[in-house]
């Protein structure tokens, strides 16, 4: 079917990108270094974060983020961090890999973490608030801060949908107040690479320990020990780390993405308003709506909708396909320990759609996505 629509496709300018990685294999270098550290800085230029550590997805660098913020705060296993169960598995596994409990809590209309029921579930056993901006979305995000300041808590932004999103008054990236702020740069996120992300702490101490243990706990990368005329050998491995280090052709790729990350959320936002005046006053469509404090990245463009599997059925059959994020964690095998009770998470997820939303799509097709959605409905 030579006119199938995809809810998510990777965009890349192919001749820029390679123009970046021949750097890459010219020099002989592929691995941490060289193009890792000029993203780094470029990432660190655009977004305001004083701290940025590349590594090879968001998955390593929310894991980093909990493992560290537990060492350096005395958290003990089955200790709480409060979470959303709507993420991707990632999100919650990072809680699991350090023996800490996922204290699972309601989401509103936003896809975002409801501050009424975050502030009802923190306990003795809390440490820190995982915020996930579901989209893009920021909403309820600055409730959390607030949160956390009043009652000693970490607060860890899962940014992954993030790259982008701004605060309409100020400019500035949303996440710089975050104890620690992770993002993605997989394939099909918005500012894409083949593969990683970015762990921003806010902590000097912990951005520096980010990086050793991202490379096995060694104490000094090649990088950093090679010039073009000499190769110091000896270093310390001082902690048992990871192989989470982000790698130059990945980097090489979100350079050139970067380049464009202010032009692709634009388009992004377009496409999203055409959806939004199709279907805002159809009967039977909810469309989520982001925060109008922010100018979002617009990764998603969601719906609820009844009989939701009816029409992702309907409209594959006429070749565009949708997505679903996310199915509830709390229904998998491995969080069901948790025992969670979230009616409002369970009630939208049953009736939740990611509509196409990616750079290879026309005016057209999102028209068309659109008006079959209405059409369906009504």
């Amino acid at each position: 079917m030579s006119n199938v629509i995809q809810v998510l496709k990777p965009f890349f300018r192919v001749d820029e990108v390679l123009a970046e990685i021949r750097q890459c294999l010219e020099r002989g270098w592929t691995g941490a270094g060289f193009k890792t550290v000029e993203f780094e800085k470029q990432w660190a230029e655009y977004t305001g974060f004083v701290h940025s550590h590349f590594v090879n997805s968001a998955t390593a660098g929310l894991h980093l983020a909990v493992k560290l913020l537990k060492k350096k705060y005395g958290w003990k296993d089955g200790e709480e961090i409060i979470t959303t169960s709507l993420t991707f598995v990632s999100t919650n596994h990072a809680i699991l890999y350090e023996g800490m409990t996922p204290r699972f809590c309601e989401i509103d209309g936003s896809l975002c973490l409801d501050p009424e029921a975050v502030r009802a579930a923190i306990s003795r056993k809390t440490r820190a608030i995982m915020y996930v901006g579901m989209g893009g979305n920021a909403a309820n995000y600055n409730a959390m801060r607030k949160m956390a300041d009043e009652f000693g808590l970490v607060l860890i932004l899962d940014a992954a949908h993030m790259s982008g999103t701004r605060w309409v008054e100020s400019g500035q990236q949303v996440g710089l107040d975050a104890d620690c702020t992770i993002f993605s740069f997989q394939a099909v996120k918005n500012c894409p690479s083949s593969d990683s992300g970015m762990i921003c702490f806010k902590d000097e101490d912990l951005d520096r320990e980010a990086r050793i243990q991202s490379w096995l706990g060694i104490d000094k990368s090649t990088y950093d020990r090679y010039t073009e005329t000499t190769y110091k050998w000896r270093y310390d491995v001082t902690d048992l780390g990871y192989k989470y280090n982000g790698n130059a052709i990945a980097a090489a790729i979100a350079l050139v993405s970067l380049k464009y990350l202010e032009e692709d959320n634009a388009r992004r936002r377009q496409m999203s308003r055409i959806y939004q005046e199709i279907l805002s006053d159809c009967r039977g469509v909810e469309t989520i709506i982001h925060d109008p404090e922010t100018v979002s990245s617009r990764h998603l463009f969601q719906i609820v909708v009844d009989q939701r599997d009816q029409l992702m059925e309907s409209l594959a059959a006429q070749g565009i396909f949708c997505g679903v994020h996310y199915i509830p964690n709390h229904r998998y095998d491995v969080y069901k320990d948790s025992l969670a009770e979230l009616p409002v998470t369970e009630a939208i997820a049953d009736r939740l759609i990611s509509l196409p939303l990616h750079l290879w799509l026309s005016d057209d097709d999102v028209t068309r996505t659109a008006v079959l959605v209405r059409n369906f409905v009504q």
